[in-house]
Order: C-alpha cells, then sequence, then structure tokens
C-alpha cells in the first residue's frame, strides 16, 4: 500500500490562516508584528528564499523590512545593521539570512541579534532555553517538522525516532525537541550521521526517520521498516537537462521506493520547506505578542 503523503504546503497555508486571523486581532490593539531580513550577497538560493518571505510577510498581514548588502559587506556593516533592527520598535523579529559569503562571522552576528527578536532560535540564550525545555524561540524547520507530525496524528510519544543529521539547525535541535517531556515529544531518540557504521541496523527499528544530511538518497528502502513514517527535510539541486532551469529539486530520500513501504512520508518539494517559513512567521507574531504585552 502507498504511503500517505504528508502535505507540508497544505498544514503551512491551514496554520498562515491562524497567523492571519491573529495578527488581524493583534492590529485593533495598534500591533503589526514586524520581521527585519538582511540578506548579505546574493545567493540565488537565499535570494528566493528571503522573496518567498516578504510574500508569506504581505499575505498573513506582517510588515516586513528587507536590507540587502553586498557580498564584500564588512562586519561592521553587517552588525550596524542587526543593531538597528534590534533597536526598531517597529521590528519583532531579525532573520539574518544564512549562509553569509564570510562564514567566520555568522556566529558573531547571530548573538548580535536581541535574544528577543531572534525568531529563528539560533541565538545561544534560546538554543539554551530550547535545550531546558523553557519558553523559547523554537528552531523554524525542527518546530515545522513537530507541527507536520502533531497535525497529521503521527504520535511521538512513545515512538522510536531516528534522526540522520546533526547540524545546529536541524539535526540536534530536532533531537532534543522529540526527547522532550512535552506533547511534541516523549519520544526515544536515536542520532544518526556521516560515521554512524550500523545506521540500517537503527533505521529498521524506527517507527519514524528523518532525514536531515543533505546528500540525495541517504534513505533507501531496505532501510525503513514496513508502516514507519518518514520525514524527509533535505532539499537537493539534481541537474536535470529536461527542466527549464537545468535542475530538479529532490530531497534525501529515495522517495518512490520508500512511499512504497513506508505508512505516510513528506515529499519534497511541497513537504518540510513551506513549514520552515510559516513557523518563522509564527515566532514573528508571537515575539510581537511578548513584547507589547498583547493579549
Amino acid at each position: 500500500m502507498a504511503a500517505k503523503i504528508l502535505d507540508g504546503k497544505a498544514i503551512a497555508q491551514d496554520i498562515r490562516a491562524e497567523l492571519k486571523a491573529k495578527t488581524a486581532e493583534l492590529k485593533k490593539q495598534g500591533i503589526v508584528p514586524g520581521l527585519g531580513v538582511l540578506l548579505v550577497g546574493d545567493d540565488p538560493a537565499s535570494r528566493s528564499y528571503v522573496t518567498a518571505k516578504e510574500k508569506a510577510c504581505e499575505e498573513t498581514g506582517l510588515y516586513s523590512k528587507e536590507i540587502k548588502l553586498p557580498a564584500t559587506a564588512s562586519h561592521k556593516e553587517i552588525l550596524d545593521v542587526v543593531n538597528a533592527f534590534n533597536a526598531d520598535d517597529r521590528i519583532d523579529g531579525i532573520l539574518v539570512q544564512l549562509p553569509l559569503p564570510d562564514s567566520s562571522m555568522e556566529q558573531s552576528v547571530i548573538e548580535a541579534i536581541d535574544p528577543n527578536k531572534d525568531v529563528d532560535g539560533f541565538h545561544p540564550l534560546n538554543v539554551g532555553r530550547m535545550m531546558l525545555g523553557l519558553p523559547a524561540f523554537l528552531p523554524c524547520t525542527p518546530h515545522g517538522v513537530l507541527q507536520i507530525l502533531k497535525r497529521s496524528g503521527i504520535k511521538t510519544s512513545g515512538a522510536h525516532v531516528v534522526v540522520i543529521g546533526r547540524s545546529n539547525i536541524v539535526g540536534r535541535p530536532l533531537v532534543n525537541l522529540l526527547s522532550q517531556k512535552s506533547e511534541l515529544g516523549d519520544a526515544t531518540v536515536t542520532m544518526c550521521h556521516t560515521r554512524t557504521k550500523n545506521m540500517k541496523e537503527l533505521t529498521l527499528q524506527a517507527d519514524i526517520v528523518v532525514a536531515a544530511v543533505g546528500r540525495p538518497n541517504t534513505v533507501t528502502a531496505d532501510m525503513i521498516k514496513p508502516g514507519a513514517v518518514v520525514i524527509d527535510v533535505g532539499v537537493n539541486r539534481i541537474e536535470d537537462a529536461t527542466k527549464k532551469n537545468g535542475f530538479r529539486l529532490a530531497g534525501d530520500v529515495d522517495y518512490a521506493a520508500v512511499a512504497e513501504k513506508a505508512s505516510a512520508i513528506t515529499p519534497v518539494p511541497g513537504g518540510v520547506g513551506p513549514m520552515t517559513i510559516t513557523m518563522l512567521l509564527a515566532n514573528t507574531v508571537e515575539s510581537a505578542i511578548r513584547r507589547h504585552g498583547a493579549k
């Protein structure tokens, strides 16, 4: 039996409708949630991502302000923009689009963001609060994965989840959130990565497999037990001469073969991707509520 497709696009639309209604209520109290976006350089993937975020803000009723700097921008120029966003009362959330042209600047730039406006959830203070199960802005992609599971009626409590990938953006926070004593957690979690020797042995035990390594066909059908749920976070560009732009998008999972064995699976595109931007909007609205003491 073919797997149920977990439609991240549809779930994201539902959440955005909820956020639009919430934003309309806030506007009655004179509060307009605002997102400040900094784009350094002109990486095509980053550029299209920022454009999608601006469109999403507009559709949901959020105010957005974008500042573009050239790839040659100095550390000071980048920090000046971050500090201006920190001081701007119209801005509730700050997003510095990563990667920066000079990756050695990234950590200091993240740490310069006011933790109360860190809607990406990357500031060490928010990461620490998340680890302790305290109120914090959750990183958008892991939170999006949890919302897909929750809104699709997939129980994490007591489940064995294998997360493949250990990045600070997806793998590590997801392992932490899934293992916490919470509505979206209570799972037994195993983390795998490029140095894991017996990955197939571990994934065959999993009720839920999350692939987040950024490498096509990392998860194949022989690694999945029948009836498991598969969440594919990967987005990889594969050369494809039949496409107008010369490439197609594929996840980390061998989708066609795995879908024959899994009970449910996220597609790429249209799975986790739309949820990431949506959870960024959710964090920005939440920040506005907190910062302005809204009802």
